[in-house]
């Protein structure tokens, strides 16, 4: 009896529909020094709409794994991405590779694509002529538990 593979990353589209607002706080907080509370201002912001740059084109997807935790991404993070970029070197990505999904830098030198990860645990997948590639998307964001 064969073992079920568990699936690496979990897709989601994100609710748009959604009126559900949290509270915000515009003017940010200070990483360095304390600041005044005197200029505290609430308003309400919509992750769905303030992470989806192009909504059609965009889907959370949580991760499996370790990989990538150099790059901040860990084991059930949830990944922004978007489908309408155009992949770049350097960029971290959403791979279909040999029919699998995974999350990776991409690299690319003259003639040849690795996918990176960021784990020295982990070795570069090198792309050749043999491999079906498809880069479904781009990483915009992270989302994560701390």
């Amino acid at each position: 009896m064969p073992l079920k593979k568990e699936p690496s990353l979990t897709f989601f589209r994100p609710d748009l529909e959604s009126e559900l607002k949290i509270p915000y706080i515009k003017e940010g907080v200070s990483a360095g020094f304390p600041s005044p509370a005197t200029d505290f201002m609430e308003s309400g912001i919509d992750l769905n709409k303030e992470l989806c740059k192009n909504p059609l084109t965009t889907f959370y997807i949580k991760v499996k794994g370790n990989s990538m935790i150099n790059a901040g991404i860990n084991d059930k993070d949830i990944l922004v991405v978007d489908r309408s970029l155009e992949p770049q070197n350097n960029k971290i990505a959403i791979c279909f590779i040999d029919g699998e999904f995974t999350v990776k830098r991409i690299k690319t030198e003259e003639n040849c694509m690795y996918l990176m990860p960021e784990n020295k645990n982990y070795q570069p997948i090198k792309v050749t002529d043999e491999n079906e590639l498809i880069i479904w998307g781009i990483v915009t964001y992270v989302i994560k538990n701390l």
